[in-house]
């Protein structure tokens, strides 16, 4: 998920690259679509990047943001102090991740965090803090897991933890962008772990008598980046929603001592080594990355019976929640559409279904709720108050759910507005407007519901304009490169505006979708980044470079320049020609050719014998001379081949003569 961690964006016109001009405006967040009788309702707003959450034994929603913060929502209002700040880096996908609570929490008010630690190398980490009252009682953290060392890949981290029936605690850990690690048994990456509260490994792991030392805690592997997992509460199921590469994406079952395959195979498989999904899809329609999962068996149930041990499950990039049923044969329906980016989901006590979205960037991540009532709408989205300048055109928007057919009626200043019956009213500001006060009636044929009041004020203020200077328009990169980035802006009453009122932030894009790369940066009108040389190894990729500046009046522009990578090709063959090759530990028949980035660091391997028309072939040498039959190259700067040379074994035990 790197996961923005992933908001969809369009790749028309990247290849020519211009700074696009945007006006931020104060945009309500859109209502998801829902199934008659469900409505929604948003519980918390404007969290930082949020990763997962989780229901604490006592009803309060701790939320992780990737920044470090561990936030509370508390009958239904999100506290102003964090339970927790950690430092964390939060490059890519890293940050805060996960959150569990210990089963015999009312007793010991052991709270599970995982997350990304700093020191003494960055890795990730699983801790215990004690809760005291609303926030971790200071001092009170115990490291309970340290987690391999993470190479430059910032994606790939995993993160979620939950407590399984057996009351052991379990960790989904993605393979940090190295496929190999999910299949090792010398590292932690790429697999699910389980351990006991204190941080012991249980001796009845499937793995205890094979490994050593941290290792031991392995509980399944072949994982790629299971993001999210879910427990049914009171049956012997474990789902893991496992993120894919570029086809499909999975809902694996949680078995002990299961190889899910990655990366030797991903999606449906009958290779009687793996375990194969329980069901897996494709990224049409705009999916892009499975994240939230929960079964709907909660202590009072609140929607309908045929919801009931369901599993419901969203994807990032195409913003919908389906369910599954396990006991109709895995069949799929669509529950909800039109989420921005979200990335987890809970079933409360009370049977209404949470979900946590991320937003279209910043501090627009959402916690909402929805509930089964066939009643009166609910706002989902109230009318904001808005300042703009005369002659302007200012539109207004509500946003509700609830069943039956949904009627608006605007009013201002307490008095109906002729023709404004829709979800947005729009005028045409002028001076004589400041002060008016708009507002809307939803209804149904259940009963009606009034909006909260937004008031208009009309000032000459004017936008300010920011213009990124570095780097130039055109630039490319190549992994390893430090791209510099400077701007400057004024504004018509201002002037030219200090570093204060810039703010930067960096987004890695992927085909349809993008990651988090680097955070939003208060203070400053210019800096550097470095690509990294390691990670994503699709060529369909680039930067987006965002400046936003804000006038002292509160008006703020956007702009963004995107930086798109050189590429070349690369060129696999073997000599017999037609053996197999390994490229990033995954099998490909050769020859082969395909688009690299120039820097970024490739696996190549070379299995070794090999059997083409009833002939074992052993490895010999490659043709640049370099590297054993498995070996990394950075891709080169201009177009390459690379031709593995293998020769003819003999004997009735396939052995080479000398």
């Amino acid at each position: 998920m790197t996961t923005q961690l992933f908001a969809r964006q369009p790749r028309s016109v990247f290849l020519l690259i211009a700074i696009v001009i945007i006006a931020v405006a104060q945009t309500p967040m859109r209502a998801a679509a829902l199934p008659s009788g469900f409505s929604e309702t948003v519980v918390a707003s404007g969290l930082a990047s949020p990763t997962a959450m989780q229901f604490a034994p006592d009803g309060r929603l701790f939320v992780a943001e990737q920044g470090g913060r561990l936030r509370v929502i508390k009958n239904g209002a999100l506290l102003p102090t964090p339970f927790l700040t950690l430092t964390v880096n939060s490059a890519g996908e890293r940050g805060l991740l996960g959150v569990a609570f210990d089963p015999n929490f009312a007793a010991n008010h052991f709270v599970y965090v995982y997350y990304t630690a700093t020191t003494p190398a960055i890795h990730n980490r699983i801790s215990r803090f004690t809760a005291n009252g609303d926030v971790a009682a200071a001092g009170s953290e115990v490291i309970l897991l340290e987690l391999n060392n993470l190479s430059s890949a910032t994606n790939h981290n995993g993160g979620a933890l939950a407590f399984g029936q057996d009351g052991k605690l379990y960790a989904a850990v993605g393979e940090n962008a190295n496929g190999n690690n999910a299949q090792s048994f010398d590292n932690l990456l790429g697999k699910m772990l389980r351990i006991n509260p204190d941080g012991s490994i249980p001796a009845d792991n499937p793995f205890f008598g094979t490994t050593s030392g941290a290792n031991r805690a392995i509980w399944a592997l072949g994982l790629r980046n299971p993001f999210t997992f879910a427990f049914h509460p009171s049956r012997a199921s474990m789902f893991i929603n496992d993120v894919g590469q570029s086809t499909w994406e999975e809902i694996d079952d949680g078995l002990a001592g299961a190889n899910y395959g990655w990366p030797l195979t991903e999606g449906p498989t009958s290779d009687p080594r793996f375990v194969a999904p329980r069901y897996a899809y494709t990224h049409s329609g705009g999916a892009c990355a499975i994240t939230g999962g929960s079964f709907y068996a909660p202590l009072t149930p609140q929607f309908p019976a045929d919801y009931v041990d369901g599993y419901f499950f969203a994807d990032y990039c195409a913003g919908w929640i389906r369910k599954l049923d396990p006991a109709a044969g895995n069949a799929v329906v669509t529950f909800a559409t039109g989420i921005a980016s979200p990335v987890d989901l809970k079933v409360a006590d009370d049977g209404s279904l949470y979900y946590l979205a991320r937003g279209t960037g910043g501090n627009t991540g959402v916690v909402a709720r929805i509930s089964y009532n066939a009643t009166a709408p609910t706002i989902t989205q109230q009318p904001v108050s808005r300042t703009v300048a005369p002659g302007a055109s200012i539109t207004f928007s509500v946003r509700a759910s609830g069943p039956g057919t949904l009627r608006y009626q605007w009013q201002r200043n307490g008095a109906d507005i002729a023709g404004a019956t829709a979800q947005d009213y729009t005028l045409v500001a002028a001076s004589g407007d400041t002060g008016a006060q708009f507002r809307a009636i939803v209804s149904n044929e259940f009963g009606s519901v009034i909006s909260a009041t937004a008031t208009l004020t009309v000032s000459a203020n004017q936008v300010p304009s920011g213009t990124i200077t570095q780097p130039a328009a055109g630039t490319l990169y190549s992994g390893g490169s430090v791209i510099a980035f400077a701007g400057t802006a004024t504004d018509p009453e201002d002037g030219t505006l200090p570093s204060s009122a810039f703010t930067w932030r960096v987004d890695f894009h992927h085909d349809t979708h993008s990651h988090p790369f680097m955070a939003p940066t208060t203070g400053v009108t210019s800096g550097s980044f470095t690509i990294p040389t390691t990670g994503e190894t699709s060529p369909n990729v680039w930067y987006r470079i965002f400046l936003t500046v804000n006038d002292s009046a509160g008006a703020a522009q956007t702009t963004f320049r995107d930086v798109l990578p050189r590429k070349v090709n690369i060129t696999l063959t073997t000599e017999p020609a037609g053996l197999q090759l390994l490229l990033d530990a995954q099998p490909i028949a050769s020859p082969v050719t395909f688009e690299s980035v120039v820097g970024i660091v490739r696996t190549l391997g070379a299995p070794s014998p090999q059997l083409l028309g009833g002939t074992s072939y052993e490895f010999r040498t490659w043709s640049d001379g370099g590297g054993g039959s498995s070996r990394t190259i950075s891709t080169p700067t201009a177009n390459t081949t690379y031709t593995a040379t293998y020769r003819e074994c003999r004997g009735s035990a396939r052995k080479c003569t000398p």
